[in-house]
């Protein structure tokens, strides 16, 4: 009993993964019902209480918000490891996430902005850091840490399907920025959930990996981040000043070409200069190969925010007993639909594994690409009845959603994994930063492509998701005939 006392559990866990469930959870809540009202409130008329713009200005915006989350997580991170230890950054980063939602709930162009910029930061603060400290928990390793990782996931897909049933609810039903608001309540409680039970994680995350600074002075790396923050927030005063003008479709566009450019350049360097052995090229080698496929499945993946969601909005026949489904409440498909389907693939890999069918890396990644193509198929379909006059019931985005979760589990999980066992020891960190600038990428690419649906042009529609069709699965044709050779330069690491 003594010992059960000094070192309380939660369900045969550290007690500290409650708290870091129920973060995460609200946290999760309130980004993606925000993201659910995002691009539905930047289209919607000036007079109902929306912004006015117009499709492709709100996609691009939608895609850069996006993107920018993960590319924060980069410098997120590092923050934790060199200043501020891991807790202490969730911390910091939750009560800016939900300073920043409040901030969107203010009816105001420029609140907005900021509301933006300020959720970005702070998920880049909290994101990485409340997963890192969960791996903390479990010192030991082995299967009770996947079991603890397993139960935190149901935590972020909680989250993640009650979010958008709660804001889209107020925000198309009662306000936009009711909705905005409450994410931002939710957020709220998560923090102060997180500061009371704090206690319960222990040393786990709280302290940083560097020396502490001589008595007295200041630690240089805080050099690098206060630059970083003058430089936020003189673009944005200069943005919502006039001094700067900003076009939110080449700003997407340019983004899109730094980041391809950052990947390209580290690639080279790995290559030219990082002293990779014969085998270590090889692997790094499959790692390009993964970072080109990766992005162009969240490309299509997270049309869910934008062209899906319009097309929910707009499009679908949402009258159910005479009570018209906000176009938001779509957005609880996925989590819902991992939460259902996630052991069920679980347990097929395992049975396939123990029969010698388990499918590889790359073929998993060609797999996911291609049930995605076949969920954009099924919107072509649903974009042709919209031609013709008719709106298109709800289950075509009901079984859409189905088949990208499909997709999604078969690539999400093994990819990270994936860059863990195949990247150079040397070079874990920054493949892993990589990995998520190939998500970022894909975000970004998300919306440039959603900016392409015209309201005014609906013909054009079918022919638009047959692209992403021909895309998507492209790739993963491409990727399966090359499945022979990427697991020879694997070798035996699967």
């Amino acid at each position: 009993m003594q010992e059960a006392k000094s070192n309380p559990t939660w369900f045969g866990h550290p007690a500290g993964l409650s708290t870091l469930f129920f973060t995460e959870l609200w946290e999760r809540f309130s980004y993606y019902g925000m993201r659910a009202l995002l691009v539905l409130f930047m289209v919607d008329t000036v007079n109902a209480g929306g912004m006015g713009l117009d499709d492709k200005t709100a996609s691009a915006i939608y895609g850069l918000y996006t993107a920018f989350v993960y590319l924060g997580a980069l410098p997120g991170g590092w923050i934790a490891d060199r200043l501020l230890g891991a807790q202490r950054a969730v911390w910091i980063g939750g009560l800016v996430i939900a300073a920043g939602h409040f901030t969107l709930a203010i009816p105001s162009t420029s609140a907005f902005f900021v509301g933006l910029v300020l959720v970005v930061v702070g998920t880049g603060l909290l994101k990485p850091n409340v997963s890192a400290i969960v791996g903390q928990l479990y010192p030991e390793g082995g299967a009770r840490r996947d079991a603890g990782f397993t139960i935190f996931y149901m935590g972020i897909n909680m989250g993640a399907f009650l979010g958008p049933l709660i804001c889209s609810y107020l925000g198309e039903k009662v306000n936009w920025h009711a909705g905005f608001g409450a994410a931002g309540v939710g957020m709220l409680l998560g923090v102060i959930q997180y500061k009371r039970s704090a206690g319960r994680l222990g040393d786990a995350g709280l302290h940083s990996a560097a020396p502490p600074s001589e008595a007295g002075g200041v630690d240089r790396a805080w050099y690098p981040v206060i630059g970083g923050c003058v430089i936020v927030l003189a673009a944005v005063v200069m943005g919502l000043t006039g001094i700067l003008e900003f076009n939110a479709l080449v700003l997407a566009q340019n983004t899109t070409y730094v980041i391809e450019g950052l990947a390209f350049a580290f690639f080279v360097y790995i290559f030219s200069l990082g002293k990779l052995t014969p085998m270590e090229r090889k692997h790094t080698l499959v790692i390009v190969a993964l970072f080109i496929t990766s992005a162009v499945f969240w490309s299509g993946f997270e049309q869910a925010g934008s062209s899906l969601n319009l097309f929910a909005d707009r499009h679908t026949d949402r009258m159910v007993f005479g009570f018209e489904i906000p176009a938001g409440w779509f957005q609880s498909l996925n989590p819902f639909y991992i939460v259902v389907l996630a052991p069920i693939f679980a347990a097929v890999w395992v049975k396939l594994a123990r029969r010698q069918l388990d499918p590889s890396m790359p073929g998993k990644f060609a797999l996911g690409l291609l049930i995605l193509g076949l969920g954009f198929l099924v919107m072509v379909v649903a974009a042709k009845i919209v031609v013709a006059g008719n709106q298109a019931a709800p289950y075509w985005l009901i079984l859409t959603y189905l088949l990208h979760t499909m997709g999604e589990l078969c690539l999400s999980p093994v990819g990270l994994s994936s860059v863990t066992k195949l990247a150079p020891k040397r070079f874990v960190g920054q493949m892993m930063g990589i990995w998520f600038l190939a998500t970022s990428l894909g975000n970004l690419l998300a919306g440039l492509m959603a900016g392409r649906f015209n309201p005014e042009a609906l013909n054009e529609m079918p022919g638009l998701f047959m692209q992403i069709v021909l895309t998507v699965t492209g790739a993963g044709l491409l990727l399966l005939v090359f499945t022979k050779p990427i697991k020879r330069l694997i070798g035996k690491i699967e």
